[in-house]
């Protein structure tokens, strides 16, 4: 018997971290006591030492990296009323937090007996205020975390040791943000955004054997639009769609999900067609976007969509001939996009899907002032658009730039500029210093509302993964092997196949020793 048999089920499960250490005390007795703490118990007969908190005290605390989920805060003796702010860096924890997309900022109440748990966000820091009117004791103080019990099966070694990091943050990032659906933002939105979805797509089939939280995303998002409405109410996010789902049947060879929607596809498909004018120029009505940093410029949004839509037409005549049906509508819209060759008027993120996608060769806009104008969503496509020393040195410095700020996760949005004279994430704000969380970022991820757990940036992951280790899915149980590695001495690393795992090294001498699971050819 199953008490909960039907009901619907969490894929994610709940672990107890303790607190790592303590940043701030402000006249809290005994704090060092929380301190890798792990008793989740609450208990009722005698303790000898508790953690006193007076009124006004406060408390600010580290989890030592960005994880899911709340706090388990366990009392002794009286009632009392405590503040609780979380945050992604020390500044949102003591700041005026957002709190429109999570809650991260609440009094609470405490039992006189058991425990109080709360949050359900991204977080690393919390500050405990005692705010109610009498002396409140504590006996621990957790962080919960709620996540996908998933082992990371994928791997990538490498002579770069700070690659090596990026590559696991990097897969970290987009864990974060495998929740009940893949969500861009586990603080920020939390909400199955189709194209942020499509480098946490590359990112998990690279990184997990468990990818099946990928065709639940598609499945939830197929249930709420039709073929001819936009995905997310934006025209472009189809286009991803369509891109993701060949990605995901190349590497996972789910063909029953494939066939289970066909229909679907190919009426999405015949629909876009109509968004090719007869000079070969798309025409994607509104709501039409590529990405934030291009989202006033006409002509560089102009051309990423040209791109983008002919991406588009290239995976779904795949989808359609890999089921058997009419492709001629969409291969003729496609050859009629390539027709048409917008400017990317000097912009890397049309340049770079211009140059994946075959629409021009525009690489001579990316190696321009190479470490500007980048952004975290294109980045990865950025990545792959170029060859792979620069893209690797691309790497090291705009991903790793945020390791030097002491991100445990890759963020929204950034800049290198940003880091001028600003302090760390996990350092208390400096007078005289910027703040890096608080007194940056644009559009709508401005100051503290900027997410620092953003899944659409675990781009390196995946490139690594397929450039670097070289392993590249060509067709479900095949696999193309070429390592490239960019000058590093060597590399060594796993892919996860529905049939076990890819193994490969590789040296600068041009050694490869591959080991193939059965059922998987390379060719």
């Amino acid at each position: 018997m199953n008490f909960n048999a039907s009901y619907a089920r969490d894929r994610r499960r709940r672990f107890y971290r303790p607190v790592s250490r303590i940043l701030r005390n402000n006249g809290v007795e005994r704090a060092e006591l929380l301190v890798g703490n792990t008793a989740y118990q609450p208990v009722i007969h005698y303790v000898p030492e508790r953690v006193v908190f007076p009124v006004g005290s406060s408390l600010l605390l580290d989890f030592g990296s960005a994880f899911h989920g709340g706090v388990r805060i366990n009392p002794y003796g009286n009632a009392g009323r405590i503040r609780i702010k979380f945050g992604e860096s020390v500044s949102e924890a003591v700041g005026p937090s957002n709190q429109d997309c999570s809650r991260k900022d609440a009094l609470l109440e405490l039992p006189v007996c058991g425990s109080l748990e709360y949050g359900n966000t991204v977080f690393r820091f919390v500050e405990i205020i005692n705010e109610g009117e009498n002396t409140v004791q504590l006996l621990n103080i957790m962080g919960v975390a709620l996540e996908c019990d998933l082992e990371v099966t994928g791997s990538f070694e490498s002579s770069d040791p700070r690659l090596d990091d990026i590559w696991r943050t990097a897969v970290r990032t987009v864990h974060l943000c495998m929740q009940d659906y893949i969500c861009d933002g586990a603080k920020r939105d939390r909400i199955v955004w189709m194209g942020d979805m499509h480098p946490e797509v590359r990112g998990i089939l690279y990184a997990f054997s468990d990818t099946s939280i990928i065709r639940d995303s598609f499945e939830f998002l197929i249930a709420q639009a039709g073929p001819e409405q936009p995905m997310n109410n934006i025209y472009t996010y189809s286009c991803w769609f369509i891109i993701s789902v060949w990605d995901y049947y190349l590497a996972a060879g789910d063909r029953a999900f494939l066939e289970a929607h066909g229909d679907y596809f190919q009426r999405m498909l015949a629909h876009y067609t109509g968004f090719v004018g007869d000079d070969g120029a798309e025409k994607v009505p509104e709501r039409r976007f590529l990405d934030w940093p291009n989202n006033d410029d006409q002509a560089a949004k102009h051309a990423g969509i040209q791109a983008l839509l002919l991406w588009m037409m290239q995976a779904g005549e795949k989808i359609l001939r890999e089921l058997g049906r009419d492709t001629a509508s969409v291969a003729a819209a496609r050859e009629l996009l390539l027709r048409h060759v917008p400017d990317p008027a000097g912009r890397k993120a049309p340049a770079a899907l211009m140059t994946l996608t075959g629409l021009a060769d525009r690489r001579d806009v990316l190696y321009g002032d190479p470490f500007q104008g980048v952004s975290t969503f294109y980045g990865y496509y950025m990545l792959l658009a170029q060859e792979t020393v620069p893209a690797l040195e691309l790497i090291r410095r705009y991903w790793g730039g945020r390791l030097d700020c002491g991100a445990t996760s890759f963020w929204a949005d950034f800049d290198l500029d940003w880091m001028r004279n600003a302090g760390r994430i996990d350092e208390l704000p400096v007078p005289g210093k910027k703040d890096i969380h608080a007194d940056f970022g644009n559009y709508c991820y401005k100051g503290l509302r900027h997410s620092l757990s953003h899944g659409w940036s675990c781009g390196p992951a995946p490139f690594l993964s397929e450039r670097v280790l070289g392993v590249r899915f060509v067709a479900p149980g095949k696999v193309a092997v070429r390592p490239d590695l960019g000058g590093l001495e060597w590399v060594r690393g796993t892919v996860p196949a529905p049939q076990g795992l890819i193994t490969v090294e590789a040296d600068r001498s041009g050694k490869v020793k591959v080991s193939l699971p059965d059922g998987v050819t390379a060719v």
